[in-house]
């Protein structure tokens, strides 16, 4: 079986789309009759047309036919394939020639013509009679729909840009309408299930209490609502182009960036879709990536949970080795390191031979910076911390702990220290006897405790040397501590 991620450095990315489809058809049975279509698509001839689908927010193909002298082929598997909107795509691979729908009904024919890509005739498919009466309707609102907003973009008056914005209003409502009349006397179809991904709720008026308005009940009937008639566990909506374009949606604009808001939703989902076969491992890798190296401070508490919650009880049939390894390394090195929690003990050797502990400093505050004098990014940022050290810092109470990642040129580490006459650190090493140590007793050392594997990496401690704050600009870093400050000062 082609394994599902392929690893660059840290990071975890999805690999050919139909590799998660394989794994979920190798668990169908024949019984399933697979799937049947003949294909008629003038004026190709005596060349390769394929069947492809959405998949998350790229394609994937899913087949091939060979069309004769007559332009006739036939799409044909043992395996059904799993429901979704798919697509004809020309021999050359580069041009998608018209959308169908695929669901229990695998055995229907196509007719089509270049010059008509709009008009394919498909017999034998309910669900694509229903699509292409839908698609004509659609079409045909839109079209007018993109007029009107044309001409109130255009207006130039109060009147007439009321009466163009109004009249789209309107037609947008006639469409809505549309589809709740299919959803109503189709409740079972894919088509219907497609437009319960695509609808969003509407924001309501905001409503007064107690004589004062919640701005807020807009944002919160719409985050509530956001999954109305969604079911996760359905695989058939993976293979549409707007279900993860809404997901991003909600998780961007809908959930607090802080990891105790994300990981609710989190687990909502994944427990959801925990039978569908395509759709829960696409989610787990997903929020993998998303997570692993996140976008905000503090949010790898999440990938810490799909580590805990679902790496470790066994959901890594999805890796290939070097992915498993890597997901593993990652999470040990994250543990020991979360916002709030007590930094790991590291007892390094200064220039002089002498051990400092970190816990042994008293401030109320300690920087730990993990940095290489030969690294570029280094020769830039460590002056301009000890710049607003000088000026700021070391006034609060602050004292920094600067470790060297190396011990094979300590004389560069010296001369540079001197040069930028960084003097009221506390500069410290790890001896190769004590890397030795660490390694022939299986202990930990503090590029896993702190996953310091990129210089500089950056802590902020508090008196107790609980972190604070991780891996964030000198600026940002200056924020909390003014702000940590501030608080502190003001309790005096």
């Amino acid at each position: 079986m082609k394994q599902l991620l392929i690893v660059t450095g840290l990071f975890f990315y999805l690999s050919a789309n139909a590799q998660i489809s394989k794994q979920a058809t190798t668990n169908k049975t024949v019984q399933d009759k697979g799937y049947e279509i003949p294909i008629t698509l003038s004026p190709y001839k005596n060349t390769w047309i394929y069947l492809g689908s959405y998949f998350g927010k790229g394609k994937t193909l899913s087949d091939s036919a060979w069309l004769n002298e007559e332009s006739k082929g036939v799409f044909k598997g043992k395996e059904k394939l799993t429901g979704g909107i798919y697509f004809i795509v020309s021999p050359s691979k580069n041009f998608i020639e018209f959308e169908l729908l695929m669901d229990n009904e695998q055995h229907f024919s196509i007719t089509a013509d270049t010059a008509n890509r709009d008009k394919p005739t498909i017999k034998g498919s309910l669900e694509n009679s229903l699509f292409f009466t839908y698609s004509k309707f659609s079409a045909e609102k839109g079209n007018h729909i993109q007029t009107l907003r044309g001409k109130y973009a255009a207006a130039k008056t109060k009147s007439d840009s009321t009466k163009y914005r109004e009249e789209a209003i309107k037609e947008e409502k006639v469409l809505q309408a549309y589809r709740e009349k299919i959803i109503k006397e189709n409740p079972n179809s894919l088509l219907a299930t497609l437009f319960h991904v695509m609808k969003k709720p509407e924001a309501p008026a905001i409503p007064i209490i107690n004589g004062k308005a919640d701005s807020l009940y807009p944002y919160r009937f719409i985050k509530e609502h956001y999954w109305d008639d969604v079911n996760f566990y359905d695989d058939r909506i993976l293979r549409t182009p707007f279900f993860e374009p809404k997901l991003d949606e909600y998780f961007k604009y809908y959930l607090s960036p802080e990891a105790d808001s994300i990981i609710p939703e989190i687990k909502y989902m994944l427990l959801s879709a925990r039978t569908g076969k395509e759709m829960f491992p696409y989610l787990l890798i997903k929020f993998t990536n998303k997570y692993v190296k996140p976008e905000y401070m503090g949010q790898d508490k999440v990938f810490l949970y799909l580590f805990n919650e679902f790496y470790t009880k066994g959901d890594t049939i999805y890796l290939d080795a070097a992915s498993r390894k890597m997901i593993f390394e990652r999470a040990y090195s994250l543990m020991a390191n979360q916002i709030g929690e007590p930094a790991a003990p590291l007892n390094l050797t200064d220039t002089l031979g002498k051990t400092h502990s970190l816990y042994e400093i008293k401030s109320n505050y300690t920087l730990v910076v993990f940095w290489d004098p030969h690294c570029g990014h280094c020769k830039e940022q460590i002056p301009r911390i000890d710049s607003i050290y000088q000026a700021k810092w070391k006034n609060m109470g602050l004292a920094v702990y600067s470790v060297y990642i190396y011990n094979d040129q300590l004389p560069d580490w010296k001369k540079f220290i001197t040069e930028k006459k960084l003097f009221n650190w506390i500069h410290v090493y790890q001896t190769e006897e004590a890397k030795q140590y660490e390694a022939k007793n299986s202990i930990a050392g503090f590029r896993q405790l702190y996953d310091a594997r990129v210089t500089p990496t950056i802590y902020l401690l508090d008196d107790k040397k609980r972190i604070i704050a991780k891996q964030l600009t000198i600026e940002q870093f200056d924020d909390i501590l003014t702000v940590k400050h501030k608080q502190i000062e003001n309790k005096k």
